[in-house]
């Protein structure tokens, strides 16, 4: 009986340590913002690619800061999904 608790709470943690280490957060720059509702459009884009658990967009300093799972996605697929809604954007050094 104590063997299979034992995997059980072996896999849990394992689990759950993989799953904060998969998390990323990422700046997007955003040149090409020229309005107040830029930033609407362009979170609800980044919002939508599978894996991305926030977005906080920003018409001032034209940018995204954006947190995800990057076992489920990665940067290129980030700027994708902005330049789809008509703003490219790239990694902020």
């Amino acid at each position: 009986m104590k063997r299979p608790i034992a995997a059980i709470a072996a896999a849990l943690l394992m689990s759950m340590g993989s799953a904060s280490a998969a998390t990323r957060q990422v700046t997007l720059t955003v040149p090409t913002m020229d309005c107040a509702t830029c930033p609407l459009t362009i979170k609800v884009a980044l919002l939508k690619v599978p894996g991305v658990i926030r977005a906080a967009v920003s018409y001032a300093r034209r940018n995204a800061r954006v947190t995800f799972d990057d076992s489920r996605t990665n940067v290129a697929a980030l700027t994708a999904a902005t330049s789809a809604v008509g703003y490219p954007s790239f990694e902020a050094d």
